[in-house]
């Protein structure tokens, strides 16, 4: 019989300190091995983990959860990001103007302090590819938890315009009231999506999310000096990156835009 080699168990120990992922549905999440690895880079003993919570069971489940006493930390993803502000005892800067957050953390005096980091990983994605949004056009899709986080950042870029589209019209005149606050000088307007004469295209709708045939924009092709960004972790290449792809379009991917805000959340979880 061939020897086989010893199984590595030291990634998690009764000294783990835990931190999960809060989301219906949670298969197409990247966070759980994304925040593990950095923990692990920064020789951290802490694990990330998956929680799938219906709807329904959000409010009597995660009050219950918050109690466990080795849990250090929640991140919260579709559909929670605006639910989730109402568990936190002090809200950040950015969660209190998007009225959403991602991140939670438990401090040593037992409170928990919740931020938003979608918006400045997304802003540091686009950075990292040499794009920045001042004086630039863009045109976001989705205008929820994440899309919201993600307006308000590029707003402090000071883009020249930025076009809002959301199946919830009040909620995209939300959005469009707190980049007002941002910057008045913005050109801020609300309706269906629109590519030609934009520099930036990017989907924080859950359209495409576990089914890359769905596109969120009706078109055959893009223009190719595009850049477009999909907020979807799962599919890694949704049905938008595809045809943005083949139009020639620059991509990022949601693996991009959590990369840009991994390393931010660690920090904010004091590890």
């Amino acid at each position: 019989m061939t020897p086989q080699p010893p199984i590595d168990t030291s990634y998690i120990a009764g000294s783990t300190r835990l931190f999960a992922i809060v989301g219906h549905p949670i298969d197409q999440v990247r966070s759980p091995e994304m925040v593990t690895a950095e923990f692990k880079r920064r020789q951290k003993d802490a694990i990330l983990l998956p929680l799938h919570v219906l709807p329904e069971d959000f409010d009597s489940v995660l009050p219950a959860v918050m109690k466990v006493h080795n849990l250090d930390g929640l991140v919260f993803t579709v559909p929670y990001k605006v639910r989730a502000c109402a568990l936190a005892d002090e809200l950040g800067a950015q969660a209190r103007l998007v009225g959403a957050t991602n991140a939670m953390a438990r401090r040593p005096d037992g409170r928990w302090v919740a931020d938003m980091f979608d918006g400045l990983g997304c802003v540091e994605a686009f950075r990292r590819q040499g794009f920045s949004f001042a004086g630039r056009r863009a045109m976001l899709i989705g205008a929820g938890g994440a899309g919201s986080a993600i307006g308000v950042a590029i707003a402090h870029e000071h883009p020249a315009a930025i076009r809002l589209h959301d199946i919830d019209d009040g909620r995209a005149r939300v959005l469009a009231d707190k980049i007002r606050q941002v910057d008045k000088s913005i050109a801020v307007d609300i309706g269906p999506p629109a590519w030609d004469g934009m520099d930036a295209l990017i989907n924080a709708s859950p359209v495409g999310m576990l089914d890359d045939r769905r596109v969120p924009v009706a078109a055959s092709s893009l223009p190719p000096g595009l850049m477009v960004l999909d907020a979807i972790t799962k599919p890694e290449k949704t049905g938008l990156l595809a045809l943005a792809e083949a139009s020639g379009c620059p991509t990022l991917r949601g693996r991009d835009m959590m990369n840009g805000q991994i390393s931010r959340i660690v920090d904010f979880f004091a590890y």
